[in-house]
């Protein structure tokens, strides 16, 4: 007998990107996870958010992207068992850019949590993407009206709340601020 942990396989991003185009999943660590579709409170908070984002970006004529979600995001060049697709993807190094999304970790990444997959969001993916170097990661909760800001310092995470009734800013920007009183729900 093994000591090995019994999985019923381990996949790769080849698997990935075989499945069909209206499945949306995420591959971490090796593990596929299949996602439902999001709700339309979390379709309106995506889209203001990103409008936000987009709006500030076009008009200082900046050099960064913002994508949405489904948009594959390959945090580490040299693992193949991880390709995550954040609600928001915010990417300021453009040779990260490939025709399959993004190779390297974004600047900034939002998520906005679903109530069946929340631990997803606030375990997985915040010590995923604080190994990968993302620079900021927001955490937004519907259900609470919460927002908790994660920056990047030396190689940890520092986290900061916020609620639906607070402006906050970036840290990537010096001159950005989302107000999130204008989000109407």
């Amino acid at each position: 007998m093994s000591d090995a942990p019994a999985y019923a396989s381990t996949y790769t991003e080849d698997d990935y990107y075989s499945l069909p185009e209206n499945i949306r999943a995420e591959l971490i660590n090796g593990q596929i996870y299949y996602m439902s579709a999001p709700s339309r409170m979390h379709q309106e908070i995506l889209g203001f958010i990103f409008k936000k984002i987009a709006y500030y970006i076009d008009g200082k004529r900046g050099d960064c992207k913002v994508y949405p979600a489904p948009f594959a995001v390959k945090l580490f060049e040299d693992n193949s068992k991880t390709v995550v697709e954040p609600d928001i993807s915010v990417i300021c190094d453009l040779d990260k850019l490939t025709d399959r999304g993004c190779t390297g970790a974004p600047d900034w990444i939002i998520e906005i949590v679903s109530p069946a997959n929340s631990s997803h969001d606030y375990v997985y993916k915040l010590n995923l993407y604080m190994n990968a170097g993302v620079k900021e990661y927001w955490i937004v909760n519907p259900t609470e009206q919460s927002v908790y800001v994660y920056v990047l310092e030396k190689e940890k995470f520092k986290a900061k709340p916020y609620t639906f009734r607070d402006r906050i800013k970036p840290g990537i920007y010096d001159d950005m601020w989302i107000d999130f009183t204008e989000l109407k729900l």
